[in-house]
């Protein structure tokens, strides 16, 4: 079952971070087409959130297209035609970016200097349309 995570400190709206999470985990294929949300009570227990936030996370996310809200029966993942990454793929890159990190750690960076160096760096392969 899919668990989301709230960071009260992050400055991003809560409703914002579940959208963003769901998001992700369907891009990284951790969520498929038909999986089932958990109810919104489950996760405004779970993270200590109102249920109304969960509710307009869920909204924005069927508002997108993301998902499909089933009356009495949850909320689930729909077909999408976003590709996702394969477990291979996501294992490579993933161990390369700790590799980055480790090496950026080592250099002194703290988390806002890596947040801005990768931030400034994929703002110029966007650019440059390398990503």
């Amino acid at each position: 079952m899919f668990v989301f995570r709230i960071d009260s400190r992050s400055g991003v709206p809560p409703y914002l971070q579940l959208v963003h999470q769901v998001r992700q985990a369907v891009l990284l294929g951790f969520l498929k087409p038909g999986d089932r949300l958990p109810l919104i009570r489950e996760v405004s227990e779970a993270v200590a959130i109102n249920p109304n936030t969960v509710a307009k996370a869920y909204r924005q996310l069927e508002q997108e297209g993301l998902v499909t809200g089933r009356p009495g029966q949850g909320t689930f993942v729909n077909e999408t035609s976003a590709a996702t990454i394969s477990p291979a793929t996501y294992t490579s890159l993933q161990r390369g970016l700790e590799a980055w990190l480790g090496r950026a750690r080592a250099a002194g960076l703290d988390e806002q200097a890596i947040n801005a160096l990768f931030t400034a760096s994929l703002n110029q392969a966007k650019n440059e349309n390398i990503a």
